[in-house]
């Protein structure tokens, strides 16, 4: 058994035939684990900030006394507009 036999499938790519702006992102976050860093962010190039942002959503539920409303906000606009600009790119 591998990892990728347990990977959601994409339901916008599987019925519609197009991809989303999150296709990719699970792939990505495996290579990055497996230490292939480079073919991560060429397969989702929002990888590392997105990662960074379960990272502080962790701690923002282990860290009661600190407030960190603003960073995960500018976390995912961060993530929105690098998957948005690589959707683009990507497609067009």
């Amino acid at each position: 058994m591998d990892i990728e036999d347990f990977m959601l499938t994409c339901p916008s790519k599987k019925f519609l035939g197009v991809e989303c702006l999150g296709c990719g992102a699970q792939r990505a976050i495996v290579l990055v684990f497996e230490g292939k860093f480079s073919e991560a962010f060429h397969m989702y190039p929002a990888v590392y900030t997105l990662l960074l942002f379960f990272f502080t959503l962790g701690l923002s539920f282990i860290d009661k006394k600190r407030k960190y409303t603003n960073v995960l906000l500018g976390l995912i606009v961060i993530n929105l507009v690098i998957a948005i600009v690589s959707y683009i790119y990507k497609h067009f």
